[in-house]
C-alpha cells in the first residue's frame, strides 16, 4: 500500500485537476476510455465542473480520485447500470504509471464498492480490452472474475472487451 495517499469522492472544486487527470487518462490509454484526448480538451471547463458535480454526491453515479501530495494519481467510476438496478458499472479506471501496483487501484475499486453497496448495489462489472492483460490480472487479484461474456469495444468496432464481475 503507497503511504500518504488519500482516496475519496470527488469535490465540486476539483473541476481543475479532474479536467488535468482525465486528459492524462485519455493521452496514456487511449483505448480505454469512450471519449478521445481531442474531444476532451475541446470541452470548456464548465462541462468538467459540471461532471464533476453530478458525481460528487447522490447514489446514481460517483467518481473517486486518489491523492498524492496534492496530485491526482487514480481514478474511479461508478454508475448504476441502466439494465440491472442491482449492478454498479465501474468505469474510467486509472492510476498514473509511476503509482501502479502500489494498491491504489485496491483502494479505489474498494471506495466504489463501498458507494455500491450503500446505494442497495451488490455487485460491481466491468469491461476491460481483450488483450489488456495487465488490467485483466490486476482485476483478478481484487476479486474480479471473467463472465464469458465478449461485447464489442463501443468505440472501436474492431476491438472486444471482456466483462468481470464481483461482489460489491
Amino acid at each position: 500500500m503507497e503511504m500518504g495517499v488519500t482516496v475519496r469522492r470527488v469535490r465540486f472544486q476539483d473541476a481543475a485537476r479532474m479536467r488535468a487527470l482525465r486528459l492524462e487518462m485519455l493521452a496514456d490509454t487511449p483505448l480505454a476510455f469512450l471519449e478521445t484526448l481531442a474531444e476532451a480538451a475541446a470541452l470548456p471547463h464548465k462541462e468538467f465542473a459540471d461532471r464533476v458535480a453530478r458525481n460528487a454526491v447522490g447514489p446514481l453515479c460517483a467518481q473517486f480520485v486518489a491523492e498524492v501530495d496534492g496530485r491526482f494519481v487514480g481514478h474511479a467510476g461508478g454508475i448504476m447500470s441502466p439494465d440491472d438496478r442491482t449492478v454498479t458499472i465501474i468505469f474510467a479506471v486509472y492510476i498514473t504509471p509511476a503509482h501502479r501496483g502500489t494498491g491504489i487501484l485496491k483502494q479505489l475499486i474498494d471506495e466504489v464498492a463501498a458507494w455500491s453497496r450503500t446505494a442497495g448495489r451488490p455487485e460491481l462489472l466491468l469491461e476491460v480490452v481483450v488483450g489488456n492483460d495487465r488490467a485483466r490480472k490486476a482485476y483478478e487479484r481484487l476479486g474480479f472474475v471473467d463472465t464469458g461474456v465478449r461485447v464489442p469495444h463501443p468505440v472501436i468496432p474492431t476491438l472486444r472487451e471482456l466483462r468481470m464481475v464481483r461482489p460489491a
